[in-house]
């Protein structure tokens, strides 16, 4: 399926980028638009392997294009680089927002590590409060313009550092300033998240959501941590729950398998999977599948029922947006706008809102798919 110049694709005659969307695993980080990197770099004098924006978003994809989550993570040692003073983190919030908005996302929750972004003198609460900042000047931008949005925070700490009760602390005292939920991101092989437990311990107390980075560059024994040692809500990425599946036989569409107790417990108790299809073949992910997006597990995990749901990751590393995304599944897999919606609805089921407000998003995207 084309994507034309405007970023869009058609499915049965429908802009797959006006469809309303809901972003669960988008990185503030991950998304800096190369144009605006290029001009706060060199307003600080930080050097840039591309000095014009569309050679620097070709650089970024190509970097990313590794086949490593390590390698596909030193990338990101740039975009921080210029997100080190309040000016800077405010424009990139309101940025992001917008950007958000024109890929027709209703509701999105964007996830960064405020202990990233210091070196230039500021706190963590400074860092929060101007990431705050500059999400609400973007939802007042997107008004203006006859639409809307809503984006919360999901605070992150890094697993391989040793601040995660620290950043826990801070995620619930900005409960009601905008932070949504909890994270931890990084390396994965080799940082568990039991590592975290006493972080995770206070958040369950404080009754505050989490979400966990599992399963995408390690294995069953990651996701199974999230779960027990993280409480995790949602799984960010996931992807490996496809390794507690057996496949004994597969005819035509249908595929007989054997659930593993972990695999079946995730599908059982519908907690969400924050797949990232571009991502996912980017760092290597699903290397034990193939390296083509058809070889991706998302459609056998979709037909066994998990709660799939459509990610972009990092907008500017995989240099891709949530319309190129699910542009990308309905091609390799055939899906129709049914199906599309079906992954909205998932993710508008698992988002960090009162039950209310979940159900007024799932009746927006009915609306906005019905239409």
């Amino acid at each position: 399926m084309p994507i034309d110049q405007h970023g869009d694709a058609t499915l049965d005659g429908v802009s797959l980028r006006s469809l309303p969307k809901i972003s669960l695993h988008d990185h503030l980080d991950g998304a800096v638009r190369p144009d605006t990197i290029v001009e706060l770099a060199d307003a600080a004098g930080l050097p840039v392997p591309e000095s014009d924006g569309d050679d620097l978003a070709d650089w970024f994809a190509e970097s990313s294009d590794s086949g490593s989550l390590v390698e596909y993570l030193k990338t990101f040692d740039l975009t921080t680089s210029v997100m080190q003073t309040r000016e800077n983190l405010t424009r990139i919030a309101r940025e992001f927002v917008e950007d958000l908005a024109a890929d027709g996302v209703i509701y999105g929750e964007v996830r960064w590590a405020p202990e990233q972004h210091l070196s230039g003198g500021l706190s963590l609460e400074d860092v929060v409060d101007a990431v705050q900042e500059g999400i609400e000047e973007g939802e007042d931008a997107v008004a203006d313009a006859g639409h809307d949005i809503r984006v919360g925070q999901l605070i992150t700490a890094m697993r391989h550092t040793g601040r995660s009760l620290e950043i826990a602390k801070l995620a619930v005292a900005f409960r009601d300033r905008g932070a949504v939920g909890f994270d931890i991101a990084g390396p994965e092989d080799g940082f568990l998240p039991s590592r975290h437990r006493a972080a995770f311990d206070y958040l369950a107390a404080q009754f505050f959501p989490v979400t966990v980075h599992a399963g995408e560059a390690a294995g069953l024994d990651s996701i199974r941590s999230a779960l027990l040692d993280g409480r995790a809500l949602r799984l960010g990425h996931g992807v490996r729950i496809a390794q507690d599946l057996e496949v004994v036989s597969r005819e035509g569409d249908v595929v007989e398998v054997v659930f593993g107790d972990l695999a079946r417990w995730v599908r059982d108790r519908e907690i969400p999977l924050e797949l990232s299809p571009s991502s996912n073949l980017q760092t290597g992910a699903i290397a034990a599948w193939g390296n083509e997006m058809a070889d991706h597990p998302f459609d056998l995990l979709y037909q066994l029922g998990f709660a799939v749901t459509v990610n972009v990751d990092n907008r500017t590393q995989s240099r891709t947006s949530l319309t190129r995304e699910l542009a990308l599944l309905a091609e390799a897999f055939d899906y129709g706008l049914d199906d599309l919606e079906t992954f909205q609805i998932n993710a508008a089921a698992g988002v960090f809102l009162p039950v209310e407000e979940r159900e007024e998003l799932i009746d927006l995207i009915s609306e906005g798919f019905d239409r």
